[in-house]
């Protein structure tokens, strides 16, 4: 499975950001795709998640501010963020994997979002 994640910039605090990221290969179902991210410094934490049949779940931090979706016909996951803080930024890497079975998990490269004070 390839990812390609698009999205990333910079943005004023309050602004708004939409990541997109898109896979293809040999895609297995039942299957979730999700975003993490990770600051200097700091540990790679989830953001959000979706799985295949539309469950969702999000970071303490990201509820009520982010929404995680899904086309997938096109195997395409999408985070829109809203009110961006500073504390957002980071370098947000997507995620797909097969619940489990962790042998079939990949990540896409990062994009990085930088939220100005």
């Amino acid at each position: 499975v390839q990812l390609q994640a698009s999205g990333g910039g910079l943005v004023q605090a309050g602004g708004s950001l939409r990541l997109s990221c898109a896979a293809s290969g040999s895609i297995f179902s039942p299957n979730a795709m999700g975003w993490y991210r990770q600051a200097p410094g700091k540990q790679r934490e989830l953001v959000a998640g979706i799985t295949s049949g539309g469950i969702t779940n999000y970071a303490d931090s990201v509820k009520g501010r982010f929404t995680i979706s899904r086309d997938s016909a096109k195997n395409t996951v999408f985070l829109q963020m809203n009110s961006l803080k500073p504390e957002d930024t980071a370098v947000y890497y997507c995620k797909f994997w097969v619940p489990l079975f962790a042998e079939y998990t990949y990540w896409g490269q990062g994009t990085q979002v930088t939220v100005s004070s």
